[in-house]
């Protein structure tokens, strides 16, 4: 929290310091789209004091939707937990598996939460993060293992995913190229991130299990997320059965709405109620206990539903400000001297900067595809590379981003601390970036097509 105030300060220094400055735009299908060369100077808007303590209501106001669904997550997950079926349905498949095979079951679950980031989103598998917690925990491993396995493998999955629609989907629909062309490289990336992932998840495993006392999240609460019997006890009743297929087919629905009718955040909080709700009645509580239930759930997650809109309150400043536009107009402007393959590094570079003031994917991709795509085209960047190069620093620094409220929000349903999470990431980040922008260097390499 002291960490995202400092940014937010911060922040409102730089209003100071960086010109204020606007691109004009024009709705496009309902979406607000940057018209290309169209950036000017207006007059400075720098934050007041009281404007820098302002975009705290604000940023919570902006980020509703995301701070809802990590409290009705954390509902559905407290009702789930207190039915008895998720404590029982981990400890069967542990023992079922057994614990000398715990290795494996790291690597699987690090690819299986890597395809759940590239197939299903983002907020969409909040819900899911507790479940790694509680497996993490009762394979012998910690919280910080289990943010690893969860949140590093769903962002990495979804920041380079192939089939992404925030940042594929709208750089495609930008650029007028088939939606989802260049697939493949993609994919081979996608995959290669999540096997270094992977290895250092492995990696660090190995570690604690050696040595406990090196374990990053030492001293972390983690009272609800670790098994209450000796592993051989457990078996499911016929009443976790049914909690468990009300969860899985509530899952479904979900997906389903999100795919066939576009769903988004609202819609996936309204069911995750609707699951707490079912999984209640199954198990037969009383309207007290749930409501009891209810309350020391969000008691639980409200931290990390703060955290949300306090990060989401930096992005407000910087629009107060109106110095975001300015930042993504003078990295763009600064690539036009540079030779193809530097240029087209920087470029990914520069979205790397700019995903810390523009966190939101698609908001990015509107905001700076418009100027990147020309520019491409007069460096001689395919129109596949160029948003190869966005889609990387987006997707990668995801994963150090504190602007970004669904990774604070994922973190805090793991209970990790934002620095010691950097402490873990950092690493994967910097290998990840590095094989990405190999990647990114054959695509110009072989003029990757479509143009």
């Amino acid at each position: 929290m002291v960490m995202l105030f400092g940014i937010l300060v911060l922040t409102a220094l730089m209003s100071y310091l960086i010109p204020a400055g606007v691109f004009d735009r024009e709705i496009i299908d309902g979406r607000s789209r940057v018209i290309p060369g169209s950036y000017h100077t207006i007059d400075p808007t720098p934050l007041s004091f009281l404007d820098t303590f302002l975009a705290i209501p604000g940023g919570f106001a902006s980020a509703i939707p995301i701070i809802f669904v990590v409290l009705s997550s954390g509902i559905m997950f407290g009702m789930l937990e207190k039915s008895g079926m998720i404590e029982n349905a981990v400890g069967s498949f542990v023992k079922r598996l057994g614990v000398e095979r715990r290795l494996l079951v790291v690597v699987l679950l690090t690819y299986l939460y890597g395809c759940l980031g590239i197939f299903i989103g983002y907020e969409n598998n909040i819900a899911l993060i507790p479940l790694a917690a509680i497996t993490s925990l009762a394979l012998g491993g910690d919280l910080m293992l289990a943010a690893g396995i969860s949140v590093g493998a769903v962002t990495v999955g979804f920041g380079l995913s192939p089939v992404n629609p925030y940042t594929v989907g709208t750089g495609h629909t930008l650029a007028q190229m088939p939606m989802f062309s260049g697939w493949l490289l993609r994919l081979i990336l996608c995959l290669g991130a999540l096997t270094v992932l992977a290895y250092f998840n492995l990696r660090y495993f190995k570690k604690i299990i050696k040595e406990p006392e090196k374990s990053l999240s030492l001293g972390i609460d983690t009272s609800g997320l670790k098994l209450s019997k000796p592993l051989h006890t457990y078996a499911m009743s016929t009443n976790n059965w049914l909690v468990l297929w009300a969860f899985v087919l509530g899952m479904i629905v979900m997906l389903y709405g999100v795919f066939k009718w576009h769903w988004y955040i609202n819609e996936i909080s309204a069911m995750f109620i609707i699951i707490s709700i079912v999984a209640g009645l199954l198990s037969r509580m009383s309207g007290k206990t749930i409501g009891e239930t209810t309350l020391r759930s969000v008691a639980v997650v409200a931290p990390g539903a703060f955290m949300v809109g306090l990060a989401t309150s930096i992005k407000v400043a910087m629009e107060m400000a109106n110095i975001s536009d300015t930042i993504a107009f003078n990295l763009s402007e600064g690539l036009k001297e540079l030779p193809l393959y530097a240029s087209a590094l920087a470029m990914s570079g520069s979205q790397c900067v700019i995903n810390f003031f523009i966190p939101s994917g698609s908001g990015q991709a509107l905001a700076t595809l418009p100027i990147m795509l020309p520019l491409g085209d007069v460096l001689g960047l395919t129109r596949q590379s160029t948003i190869l190069a966005f889609q990387i620093g987006d997707g990668v620094t995801n994963l150090i981003n504190p602007t970004l409220g669904g990774l604070i929000a994922m973190l805090a349903m793991c209970r990790i601390p934002f620095d010691k999470w950097i402490r873990f990431i950092a690493p994967v980040v910097g290998l990840v970036l590095l094989m990405a922008w190999i990647g990114l260097s054959v695509s110009v390499a072989i003029h990757w097509g479509p143009a």
